[in-house]
């Protein structure tokens, strides 16, 4: 079984979210497929199958199949890419969660990688709906401005004022796990207040999945920037990784589409090596 790793997302260079993406095989069961992530070393692993100009992805933790996975989206990008010819391409994904228009380019050894990850939807919660998740957090119980926000599972975002009160977060995993399965979340993405740029810190806690802190995660990068269009900011810079010692950033930004607001995300990614895993 052969692996390509995958730092998606790279922050000037570095860092990034290690991915692991390899061609399916029918032969593979779910169980095998699960197993992957921990044999290469990476949260998330995913399974490609290229058509053409077409790809369908499958995108899997230890835990079971995701509808979706931003930065495995970008990482998969990064090899369909690498192994075409020419600089840029644009290639129609199809995932369990829908179809996404891909886009993507070499530049200097890296790929810039984006895609249209469908449509948001975004709630307040109902009133002490979500206190268990914020308590879990170690935030107060009254944080103003958290969102529920659907794009494929639904999440909750959570706004801090600061980066510092973002980076100084130290969550109680097993009652955060409880209170978003509770709540059927797919988990928590917490963020500062948009400098005028506007750049964030963010941090994305998903132990539901078998995640306890995702190093990028481009999907609620998207979901925060459809939140923050409402606001007059047409896009978003997220820093995310810090905390786990391996910077990433994302960028996402909202535009009008012919069938409403469309959203872009993505980052840059670098092919980092391969590897040949015994039988998962």
């Amino acid at each position: 079984m052969n692996v390509t790793i995958v730092h998606a997302c790279l922050r000037d260079g570095r860092g990034g979210s290690p991915t692991a993406v390899l061609d399916d095989k029918p032969s593979l069961t779910d169980g095998e497929r699960r197993r992957v992530p921990a044999l290469a070393g990476t949260s998330h692993a995913v399974f490609v199958t290229a058509e053409g100009s077409e790809a369908s992805l499958r995108f899997f933790t230890a835990e079971g199949e995701l509808p979706g996975c931003g930065h495995g989206t970008v990482a998969a990008l990064a090899v369909l890419a690498e192994r075409r010819d020419g600089d840029a391409h644009d290639i129609t994904l199809r995932t369990p969660g829908g179809t996404l228009d891909g886009q993507v380019a070499r530049q200097e050894g890296e790929f810039e990688a984006y895609f249209t990850p469908g449509p948001v939807t975004l709630r307040r919660p109902a009133d002490g709906e979500h206190k268990a998740v914020l308590r879990a957090l170690g935030v107060a119980e009254d944080t103003p401005g958290c969102m529920v926000a659907a794009l494929g599972r639904p999440r909750l975002l959570v706004p801090l004022p600061t980066r510092s009160a973002v980076s100084a977060l130290t969550p109680s995993l097993d009652d955060l796990r409880a209170a978003c399965d509770d709540l059927g979340l797919l988990g928590c993405y917490v963020h500062s207040a948009p400098t005028p740029e506007p750049r964030v810190a963010a941090r994305m806690f998903a132990p539901s999945i078998g995640v306890p802190e995702d190093i990028a995660n481009a999907n609620s990068t998207a979901c925060l920037a459809a939140h923050l269009s409402r606001e007059g900011l047409p896009s978003v810079t997220v820093d995310m990784g810090d905390s786990l010692g391996s910077p990433a950033t994302i960028r996402a930004g909202v535009r009008p589409g012919a069938d409403g607001r469309r959203i872009r995300v993505g980052g840059i990614a670098r092919i980092a090596r391969d590897l040949s895993l015994a039988d998962a």
